[in-house]
């Protein structure tokens, strides 16, 4: 979707500065070759640098025309998602990314979308469906440019019930609907802890938390106004790389500029992170952010041992104390690539249940919804295989001894931060007492513990 609007407003605010888009074919070529999904065997300096490793989802993509920055850009199941949002103002220097408002905007839209077409992926069929929707919400959710609804699930696909602007002038355009009934507020924290573990003197361990805040405000009048706060515990580590939703009506600049880029010092913004806003009519993402955590909730080793035919493998996890011990789920799943079914497991578990999957090629290793008083668990056994057939997984990564244990687990009513909303705190300038309800969960994301007597993947560039 190109919106000449807004190349206009980039002409005149970037100036001399300003670079054209070029064709979707040719901007797709240079897409594809920023993110190396295609020219990824040869070394281009200008991308390929170790001096310009990339710690975002911001790309600045070569064309004839000159460098188009900042480039919004991910992939997710498959399928690439990306947006060109405007800056206004000259583009060299660079400005900092913080102050590029369509970031946030973008972002938000993007997701949204992710959101409506991920559900489907596994349907070919519907996934073809949405996507030829598609052209059609966004319309509806950005007419000219500017992102008025990120919520692409909520819009009806056909022109049939499009509203007309609303008449209040009051009325912010993102808020489709008008809401009749007591006021209610639902806040809801998810963070999701990616870690990479290896149990070696010379390889750090790596580990970051993501967080996300959704919001759902059934709130009466045109433009409500809202104020929500984050809080931490007074040790906790302060939040970082904050991105807001694009209906905040303003933010302490100070709580945007807290890198995870950047070492973290005394000066450091540390909350309460005081978020005031006119909400959407339908639930929204009131902000993003990571945090710098001082431990990850499970340690954990993993050796695998090939003796003969048979492979030995030892596997211990310890809960951290500072950890909830109670789970609404918690498994380690243990892959056994390039190799046949599995034929014979004799072995021994301090804790939970040892299953094998349909395939006969992962154990599962059900710990359950809490860890013993020891806070300790472990896994002994001897594995043997049977002859490799077509149908069994194979992974490179996954090849011989180099093999990795997966830990699925959530935890509600936690954060790994501490991050928690005070539902005193919620200010709403509405008649009525509302009634507001707050949940926080943790939720496990790629999260790794490599066989520690063979070599592992040390660089993981997401994190």
């Amino acid at each position: 979707r190109r919106y000449p609007t807004v190349e206009i407003r980039a002409e005149t605010f970037n100036g001399s500065t300003h670079v054209p888009i070029p064709s979707d074919s040719a901007f797709l070529k240079a897409l594809l070759f920023e993110l190396r999904l295609i020219g990824d065997d040869i070394f281009v300096e200008h991308r390929d640098t170790c001096t310009r490793i990339n710690h975002s989802s911001v790309y600045s993509v070569r064309t004839e025309g000159g460098d188009l920055w900042p480039m919004l850009a991910f992939q997710k199941r498959g399928l690439i998602y990306a947006c060109l949002p405007l800056v206004e103002g000259t583009l060299e220097p660079q400005p900092p990314l913080f102050t590029v408002t369509g970031l946030s905007q973008g972002l938000a839209l993007l997701l949204g979308i992710v959101d409506y077409i991920s559900p489907s992926q596994k349907n070919e069929a519907e996934m073809t469906a949405k996507i030829s929707q598609l052209r059609n919400l966004l319309i509806q959710a950005c007419p000219l440019g500017t992102p008025l609804n990120t919520n692409i699930g909520s819009l009806n696909s056909s022109f049939d019930d499009i509203q007309e602007m609303p008449a209040d002038e009051n009325q912010p355009a993102w808020r489709s609907s008008r809401y009749k009934g007591k006021p209610q507020v639902n806040v809801s924290i998810t963070e999701k802890v990616k870690c990479m573990q290896y149990s070696k003197r010379d390889v750090v361990d790596m580990w970051q938390v993501f967080g996300t805040v959704n919001c759902k405000c059934d709130i009466e009048g045109s433009a409500p106004n809202v104020t929500l706060s984050l809080n931490l515990p007074s040790n906790a580590p302060p939040l970082q790389d904050i991105v807001v939703h694009h209906c905040v009506t303003s933010v302490d600049p100070a709580m945007l500029m807290s890198s995870s880029i950047e070492p973290l010092d005394d000066s450091v913004y540390n909350g309460p992170y005081k978020f005031p806003f006119i909400p959407p009519s339908d639930s929204f993402n009131l902000c993003y952010y990571t945090s710098q955590v001082p431990v990850p909730p499970i340690l954990g080793s993993y050796q695998l041992v090939e003796e003969g035919s048979l492979l030995k493998i030892t596997v211990n996890l310890k809960l951290h104390e500072s950890i909830k011990n109670s789970f609404e789920y918690c498994e380690a799943r243990i892959p056994f690539f390039n190799r046949g079914p599995i034929a014979q497991i004799e072995s021994k578990v301090s804790y939970g249940q040892l299953d094998l999957s349909r395939e006969k090629s992962l154990l599962v290793w059900v710990i359950g919804q809490k860890f013993p008083k020891s806070l300790e668990v472990s896994l002994t056994g001897m594995v043997s295989f049977g002859s490799t057939g077509k149908e069994h997984a194979t992974n490179y990564v996954g090849a011989g001894n180099t093999a990795y244990v997966k830990l699925y687990f959530k935890i509600p009513d936690f954060t790994l931060t501490g991050c928690y909303v005070d539902q005193h705190s919620v200010q709403i300038f509405v008649p009525g007492k509302p009634k507001i309800t707050a949940s926080r969960e943790l939720i496990s994301s790629k999260y790794y513990i490599w066989n520690s007597k063979a070599p592992a993947p040390m660089v993981y560039k997401t994190l």
